[in-house]
């Protein structure tokens, strides 16, 4: 019954030192840099021809939902034609094929880096 009140404040706690670990680290850095007479160009890039955010999200949704419907086809036919267990044919092929689309999309979205 009290767990409901302990989830809330570990969480808002967990990102609060996430953030603060971030913010300090990278102070520090700063600060050594000072220290040692170098600027701080090293932390603005030059080049700025980084693939759009939303191009990687969309391709690497589309290609996970491709193969999570080509998993459930296939999980189908094993099904069906082979009598395979569902309970082994439909999780075992959405997760393999789930898997090779975030794998192609990887590839995909390296290949979209080069090309920017």
């Amino acid at each position: 019954m009290g767990s409901e009140i302990i989830v809330l404040p570990v969480i808002f706690g967990t990102v609060f030192g996430i953030f603060y670990l971030y913010i300090s680290a990278r102070n520090r850095e700063r600060l050594a840099l000072i220290d040692k007479g170098t600027d701080a160009s090293i932390f603005y890039s030059k080049k700025k021809h980084v693939t759009p955010v939303w191009k990687v999200i969309v391709i690497n949704l589309a290609l996970l939902l491709v193969g999570i419907g080509v998993g459930i086809f296939i999980a189908n036919i094993l099904t069906y034609n082979m009598n395979v267990d569902e309970d082994v044919a439909y999780p075992g092929t959405i997760f393999l094929l789930a898997g090779l689309g975030l794998f192609a999309g990887f590839f995909a979205t390296k290949k979209l880096n080069k090309d920017a």
